[in-house]
């Protein structure tokens, strides 16, 4: 295979953990909203996006590398327009899934203070179970 075409497939890659990180992020948060969340399943989740996201750090900074050592001291071969572009737009994407993870840590901080404030209320459990019965 071709050395552009690796690349691409390599950028594919990216691409698709980027997706993953996304989906991890959105089970966390979607975890972490329900009235009885399971911090487990929602920690788990977390995890693997941020394992996922170091692992598409790397490969971004390894492409980004590349890039700089074929763009600098070597004459023009052609455009590399599109190649500039597919990268762009995996950065917003980068960035798009940081913000979501700000998110999730500040919803999953959120949810462990309602959960200890709601231990922390004399009765409260009594009441809870009242309330079922």
């Amino acid at each position: 295979m071709t050395a552009p075409m690796e690349r691409i497939q390599v950028l594919d890659t990216i691409e698709k953990d980027i997706v993953t990180c996304l989906h991890s992020a959105g089970t966390a948060l979607m975890e972490l909203s329900k009235e009885k969340s399971s911090l487990k399943q929602a920690e788990s989740q977390t995890h693997l996006f941020l394992k996922t996201l170091g692992q598409v750090e790397s490969k971004l900074t390894e492409q980004i590398n590349y890039l700089t050592q074929v763009s600098t001291g070597q004459p023009h071969e052609g455009s590399i327009y599109a190649s500039q572009k597919v990268l762009q737009m995996a950065w917003h994407r980068l960035e798009h899934v940081r913000s979501r993870l700000n998110e999730l840590e500040k919803n999953k901080h959120r949810i462990q203070t309602r959960t200890v404030q709601r231990q922390q209320i004399p009765g409260h459990q009594d009441m809870n179970n009242q309330q079922v019965n």
